[in-house]
């Protein structure tokens, strides 16, 4: 029984230790703050309304892709060509929004 409860502990720990990491770059709640204030106004021109329709134009499959390529502000540009490229310290939490809300998510920001 002890062991049970040992390795129970051990999966748990190790889960909590995992999901920790997958977001450890960036907040999406800071970053959805983020998309409000510096590139909404500039999306509006090019027809994408608000952050979670930025967001919905990729898979999380293809944000990831290209934030490990660091062509986040490229793409980002890509999809509103007005839009102003993003300082270094807001890209991670501008990634953890897009790809939380990613169009394959199921996710939905409020």
């Amino acid at each position: 029984m002890k062991r049970t409860i040992k390795m129970l502990l051990a999966a748990l720990f190790g889960l909590a230790l995992v999901t920790s990491f997958t977001y450890a770059a960036g907040d999406a709640g800071k970053g959805q703050k983020i998309i409000q204030k510096k590139v909404s106004k500039a999306c509006i021109k090019a027809g994408v309304k608000d952050g979670g329709v930025l967001a919905k134009k990729h898979t999380q499959a293809e944000w990831q892709k290209v934030y490990d390529d660091g062509k986040l502000n490229d793409e980002i540009k890509n999809l509103c060509p007005t839009v102003k490229p993003l300082k270094d310290k807001y890209v991670d939490n501008v990634f953890a929004f897009l790809h939380f809300y990613a169009s394959d998510s199921g996710n939905v920001p409020s």
